[in-house]
């Protein structure tokens, strides 16, 4: 029997901030995404949140990275709004981010009910590994979406110091894009995300501050 439309559930809004401008997001329902032209900090808040805030600044090759004024702190917005909204934010393994912002390693839990959980978005369908790391608010271990799991070794490489015998590397634009599959599924992560008021750290909260 053919369910009548208007009692199918409407979908949560999820916002998408730091998306790229070609980003898959945009082609996914329900996904309010947010790229360089809309300027994610004009978000006003209200849903759970997928953030890609720039990582250049943050990763293991900062020291070459050329980022654009106030763009390292834009990381640091983006921690503060998956606290008060719940949802995730995908940095590189290696991220800085952790150390600065007081993000829980693998294993533990922080002030705000957040985790950390890291994955290799290869297992979403990247030609790369490219080993990643989750900043959930919300969500408990128990209730994520379900994980694909790919064995064996990846096509492609990030990049790499080899001169002979080495996978090929990704696109400077696959560094940036997210696989479609992972894109729906962070998605779903957020949406499965449910902070009941806005959290205000504990006494016990390490503090940190904008350089």
């Amino acid at each position: 029997m053919k369910r009548d439309a208007f009692t199918l559930p409407l979908q949560q809004t999820v916002a998408v901030l730091f998306a790229r401008a070609d980003s898959t997001y945009k082609t996914l329902p329900g996904a309010d995404v947010w790229d360089i032209e809309r300027d994610a900090k004009l978000w006003p808040g209200g849903a759970p949140v997928v953030a890609h805030p720039p990582c250049r600044a943050w990763g293991r090759l900062r020291q070459f990275a050329k980022p654009r004024k106030g763009e390292r702190q834009l990381a640091i917005w983006s921690v503060r709004q998956v606290r008060r909204f719940g949802g995730v934010l995908e940095h590189p393994v290696g991220s800085l981010l952790w150390k600065k912002a007081g993000l829980p390693p693998p294993g533990q839990i922080d002030a705000y009910g957040g985790w950390t959980l890291p994955i290799h978005q290869n297992w979403w369908g990247h030609r790369a590994e490219k080993a990643t790391l989750l900043y959930i608010v919300g969500c408990a271990p128990a209730n994520l979406p379900p994980i694909p799991m790919r064995l064996g070794e990846a096509t492609h490489v990030v990049q790499s110091r080899k001169r002979i015998d080495h996978r090929p590397h990704i696109t400077k634009a696959e560094r940036e894009h997210t696989p479609p599959e992972l894109a729906q599924w962070l998605c779903e992560l957020a949406r499965r995300c449910a902070v009941s008021q806005p959290t205000t750290p504990s006494t016990h909260q390490r503090a940190f501050s904008l350089e």
